[in-house]
């Protein structure tokens, strides 16, 4: 498939990581190319993949920009597009995701009317196993200062979001020393210094219960989450109340960890985590 089409295309890069889904890539792909405000480029990272992502794109997508490196985990993956994109605004797609056709002309004309605002992000559908599952009232999206609604787990999913590409240059990329949780810590240097633009319209699949989730990967998760708290509290741009906030969320994860760690008898490690964390939770 050639990406090709008479409309001019907006100052968008789509970029995409991938690992070992030419399986699932050509339906994140496709959904992007039936997007009625077409990006201007769609960038799909190959982190080391082994399987046919390479025939995949020189085979059927001929106008994709593809970018192969070691596997280095999602993180170097996204940075790697940041880094090559030339839109102004980046828009991430995980390919196990699709986007609903008019997910880009939507986010664009909520920004338009919102010329302040440099982050969006959208609702969105869940697909678990093939069937449609309803997110928890945890989940429930919002706009505005949203750094508070952050702070106990993920408010933003990837593939929902359109960034200002000038975001990255106040906040950094990706942290690729966390394997999982990476958007987590992004979220929380973004909504810690910009209000966020949120469209109650859903406009992203997400698709879960495939074996190869990052999520299944990795036990704990909390104890990456506790690194990205740890990272926002010594970075000095909290506000009072901010701190406050996250001082507590810390120490609420880390006695869930901490229980959980000794639960399986990993002694060493629960001695570790608090001799590091002693005095920065209270």
């Amino acid at each position: 498939m050639t990406f090709s089409s008479p409309i001019i295309p907006t100052d968008v890069s789509v970029i995409i990581p991938t690992f070992n889904r030419a399986h699932l890539l050509p339906r994140a792909l496709d959904s992007v190319l039936a997007q009625t405000h077409v990006p201007r480029e769609i960038i799909v990272v190959d982190d080391g993949s082994t399987d046919r992502t390479a025939a995949l794109l020189r085979d059927d997508y001929h106008g994709v920009i593809y970018l192969h490196q070691s596997n280095s985990g999602v993180s170097a993956a996204r940075n790697s597009g940041i880094r090559k994109a030339k839109g102004r605004w980046i828009a991430f797609l995980d390919s196990d995701d699709r986007w609903l056709p008019r997910k880009l002309s939507r986010q664009l004309h909520d920004l338009t009317g919102n010329p302040g605002m440099k982050i969006c992000h959208t609702d969105e559908i869940w697909i678990r196993n093939g069937h449609r599952v309803n997110p928890k009232k945890k989940h429930d999206k919002s706009g505005g200062w949203i750094f508070r609604n952050c702070l106990p787990l993920c408010c933003i999913s990837p593939s929902s979001v359109l960034i200002h590409r000038t975001v990255f240059d106040t906040v950094g990329l990706f942290d690729e020393a966390l394997p999982v949780c990476e958007d987590y810590d992004l979220w929380l240097r973004i909504t810690a210094r910009f209000p966020a633009l949120y469209l109650d319209e859903k406009l992203l699949i997400k698709h879960g219960g495939h074996p190869d989730q990052l999520s299944r990967k990795y036990w704990g998760m909390d104890r990456f989450r506790i690194r990205a708290l740890q990272k926002i509290l010594e970075s000095g741009i909290l506000s009072q109340e901010d701190q406050e906030a996250t001082h507590r969320t810390l120490e609420e994860k880390l006695d869930i960890y901490l229980k959980g760690v000794r639960k399986r008898g990993r002694w060493e490690e629960a001695a570790a985590f608090e001799k590091e964390f002693v005095g920065l939770s209270c």
